[in-house]
């Protein structure tokens, strides 16, 4: 098998024509090169350099293996530049899972300053529940997440999974337009007992927080709906057939409100948006291993984020 640190010296005998200038090149002495040579040479069992005068020259299988030598030269070299850049530009493979609201809202912003600032980012997105996107992040099949954590139900991370916080919003009572719910605002959840309800899948996040939300109210809620995309849910309390609890991220053509700003009265014709008592609310916050936190991918994901999510929830 041919070494590589034989290959080296040989190349940089081929390249600069003689052992002494080849030996200047590398910082090794003249005996060092002929030795590597010559051993190259048992190796590969043929002849590479015959002597030209005082010098050497090529031999026939010298070219051969000397145009393989540059190109494995210059492939090495590739690989130092790129693993240093590492250290200094966001490169290579960003895989990030994100729960759909926050993928929606958020992530094609981000990716598109990503791409412009850092054209050797490669990143890729996956949607999914915060139950199955955080074993993927420890497995290290996914570089971050970005996730929710209700205040009912503040997320549970693995051990080595630290979290950065983005935003917080509250969540939103959605019921139908010609709803004939009156009453005081907020509106009372014990007065919403006998409802049915559209919540995430049993499990996910929104719905583990909306059970303890209305237990806390004092009844055990007829959650008959559970579809993941707030949307959908939304779609299903148009139509008269739910009512839902949603963050105001997952309210379409609405700004997120702020610690003090308005809160949109209706999300569309169809919907009507009330605050509600007991208060819920949702965090968005990024997950990653605590040991890839100082990567520079990691770095410029997690300032896009923050810029993004300044832009729409202004403290």
């Amino acid at each position: 098998m041919i070494s590589w640190d034989r290959l080296r010296v040989f190349d940089a005998v081929a390249e600069h024509g003689s052992v002494g200038a080849a030996a200047a090149a590398l910082h090794i002495t003249g005996p060092a090169v002929t030795q590597q040579l010559r051993k190259l040479e048992r190796e590969t069992g043929t002849r590479l350099v015959e002597p030209d005068g005082r010098g050497i020259r090529l031999t026939a299988a010298g070219h051969v293996l000397a145009g393989h030598a540059a190109t494995a030269a210059a492939t090495v070299a590739g690989a130092e530049r790129d693993l240093a850049a590492l250290h200094d530009d966001a490169a290579g493979p960003l895989r990030i899972g994100s729960v759909a609201s926050a993928l929606r809202t958020l992530l094609p912003e981000v990716i598109d300053g990503l791409a412009a600032a850092h054209p050797r980012l490669v990143p890729t997105v996956d949607d999914g529940e915060v139950v199955d996107l955080l074993p993927a992040l420890q497995n290290r099949d996914l570089d971050a997440v970005l996730m929710e954590s209700w205040t009912q139900r503040p997320a549970r991370l693995p051990a080595g999974i630290r979290v950065t916080a983005l935003a917080t919003e509250p969540a939103m009572l959605a019921v139908p337009a010609d709803d004939p719910l009156t009453g005081p605002d907020p509106v009372p959840l014990r007065t919403l007992a006998g409802r049915v309800w559209a919540s995430g899948p049993i499990g996910t996040e929104p719905y583990e927080a909306l059970l303890q939300l209305l237990r806390s109210a004092g009844f055990e809620p007829d959650i008959r709906y559970r579809v993941g995309d707030f949307s959908t849910q939304l779609s299903l309390v148009r139509a008269r057939l739910a009512v839902a609890l949603v963050p105001a991220m997952a309210v379409a053509g609405s700004a997120v409100p702020g610690g003090t700003g308005p809160v949109p009265a209706t999300a569309d014709d169809g919907v009507r948006l009330l605050s509600c008592r007991p208060a819920a609310g949702r965090s968005l916050v990024l997950a990653t291993r605590g040991s890839d936190a100082d990567l520079p991918a990691l770095r410029a994901l997690v300032d896009g984020l923050r810029t993004a999510a300044a832009r729409i929830s202004p403290a």
